[in-house]
C-alpha cells in the first residue's frame, strides 16, 4: 500500500511531510475530493483521527496524525539522507529547532492569525502578546542564522523544512515586509529555502502578504459574491460628472510635538556632542547639563535582560546594531548611548537614553519591540551618583563599573 495524505492541497502542515518527501524521494499519494468539515468528519475518518483533524498520513503500518510526527517518519524512509543530522548532537538540534519553530514561531502566528479570522476569539491583550511573543522568537531565530545559513549543519534538515512551513503561514497571512524587515536574517533564510526546487515544487510561488487581514467576528457570515449586473441598451450618453477629489488629509501631528517647548534643542546638543573632539568633560558634558531640561526631556538606563545568552561578540553587537535601527523612526525625539561591556562572553548590554517628554514614548514601545527585552529605569538627576553614570555613560568611559568597552555605539 502506497501512502495517501489525508488533507487538501496547499494546507501548510502538509507541506511539511511533501517536502521531506521530495528529499527522501518518497512517493506520497493524495487524493482529490477531500472537503475540510465533511471528509474529516466521517466515521472512516474518525478511525485514523478521533479528533478529527488534519493532515493523517496512511501508511501499511497503520494512520499517523499531527504533522511534526508524519514529516518525521518521512525523513526517515529513506535512511540515505541527512534530514536528521549526521550525527546524535545533530540530530538533537534538529529536534531542539523544530520544538522552537513549533513553539515559538508557529504558535505566535497562529495566535495572532486565527482570531482576526473569526475561528477563535479575538481580543487586543491576546493580539499583542502573540505579537510580542513572535518578535522574541524571530529576533533568537535571526541572531542564530547571523552566522548560520541552516538551521543545523550546511544542508537542509527537516528543522528547516518545518520552519519554513511555519515561516510561510505567517509571510502570507500577517508578516507584513514592516514587519519582517527588523529580522534581515530570517527574511533571507525564508526566501531562499522557499525558493529552493525542492520547496518551489511542494508550495509554488509564494508572496508576502502586504496588510494584516481585517478583525472578523466569530461565525461572521463571508460577504455573497455580488452578481454581475445586466447590461441595459445604450442610452443618449449624458456629461460625465466631474469626479471631485478629496482634500489630502494632513498628517496627524506626533503627540511629542504638541509638548510645549523647551529651552533644549536636540539638534544642538547633537552638534555639541558630535564637535568635541578634545575637553570633551569639560566641553560636551558639561554643555549637556547646562542645556538638559527636566521639564522638557527625561532619561533612562536600560540593561539587556538576556545577558547571559551574549556569549558571542559579534552576535551581541549585531543585536545591539539591530536595537539602533528599529529606534531609527524615534531619532526626531532621542539620543542614545549604548555600551557592550566586558573582554569575553557573556557580554553586559547596558544603555543610556535622552527622550523628549517625561516619559519613554508611547510609540517607540508600541513599534520598536527591542524595548521589552530591556529594564528601564528612570534617572533621577537629584542623586550624584546616577548623574555622574549618565556622564560616564555619554563619554564612552573606560573601565565602565570596572569593565572593559567591547565597543560603544550612539544613537544621534
Amino acid at each position: 500500500m502506497a501512502l495517501v495524505m489525508h488533507s487538501y492541497k496547499g494546507n501548510k502542515n502538509s507541506d511539511k511531510a511533501f517536502i521531506a518527501a521530495e528529499f527522501t524521494g518518497v512517493k506520497i499519494d493524495m487524493p482529490s475530493g477531500f472537503e475540510m468539515g465533511v471528509t474529516n468528519k466521517t466515521p472512516e475518518f474518525l478511525k485514523m483521527n478521533p479528533l478529527g483533524k488534519i493532515p493523517v498520513l496512511e501508511t501499511p503500518e497503520g494512520p499517523i496524525f499531527e504533522s511534526n510526527a508524519i514529516a518525521r517518519y518521512v525523513s526517515r524512509l529513506n535512511g540515505d539522507n541527512s534530514l536528521n543530522g549526521s550525527s546524535l548532537i545533530e540530530s538533537a538540534h534538529v529536534e531542539q529547532w523544530i520544538d522552537f519553530s513549533t513553539n515559538e514561531i508557529y504558535g505566535n502566528i497562529f495566535n495572532w492569525f486565527v482570531p482576526r479570522m473569526g475561528f477563535m476569539p479575538y481580543s487586543v491583550p491576546g493580539e499583542e502578546a502573540a505579537i510580542s511573543a513572535l518578535k522574541r522568537g524571530l529576533e533568537a531565530l535571526n541572531t542564530h542564522l547571523t552566522s548560520n545559513t541552516y538551521l543545523v549543519g550546511h544542508s537542509v534538515t527537516l528543522a528547516d523544512i518545518i520552519t519554513v512551513c511555519n515561516l510561510n503561514l505567517g509571510f502570507s497571512t500577517v508578516m507584513t515586509k514592516s514587519f519582517t524587515s527588523a529580522f534581515p536574517h530570517v527574511e533571507r533564510y525564508f526566501w531562499t529555502l522557499i525558493n529552493h526546487p525542492n520547496f518551489k515544487k511542494v508550495v509554488g510561488d509564494v508572496k508576502q502578504t502586504e496588510s494584516v487581514p481585517p478583525i472578523k467576528k466569530a461565525g461572521q457570515p463571508a460577504k455573497p459574491k455580488e452578481q454581475p449586473k445586466k447590461k441595459e441598451a445604450p442610452a443618449a450618453e449624458a456629461p460625465k460628472p466631474v469626479e471631485e477629489e478629496e482634500a489630502p488629509k494632513p498628517k496627524a501631528k506626533n503627540p511629542l510635538d504638541l509638548l510645549p517647548p523647551s529651552p533644549m534643542v536636540l539638534d544642538e546638543w547633537k552638534r555639541l556632542y558630535s564637535n568635541t573632539k578634545s575637553n570633551f568633560r569639560e566641553v560636551a558634558i558639561k554643555g549637556f547639563w547646562d542645556m538638559y531640561d527636566p521639564e522638557g526631556y527625561s532619561l533612562w538606563f536600560c540593561d539587556y535582560k538576556y545577558n547571559d545568552e551574549n556569549m558571542v561578540s559579534f552576535v551581541t553587537l549585531n543585536k545591539v546594531g539591530g536595537f539602533l535601527q528599529r529606534m531609527d523612526l524615534a531619532r526626531k525625539y532621542a539620543f542614545g548611548k549604548m555600551l557592550i561591556c566586558g573582554s569575553e562572553g557573556p557580554f553586559k548590554v547596558k544603555g543610556l537614553w535622552l527622550f523628549r517628554g517625561p516619559e519613554i514614548p508611547k510609540f517607540v514601545m508600541d513599534e520598536v519591540y527591542d524595548m521589552e527585552l530591556y529594564e528601564w529605569t528612570k534617572v533621577d538627576i537629584s542623586d550624584e551618583a546616577q548623574k555622574e553614570r549618565v556622564s560616564q555613560m555619554i563619554e564612552d568611559a573606560e573601565p565602565f563599573e570596572g569593565e572593559a568597552l567591547l565597543d560603544a555605539k550612539c544613537f544621534k
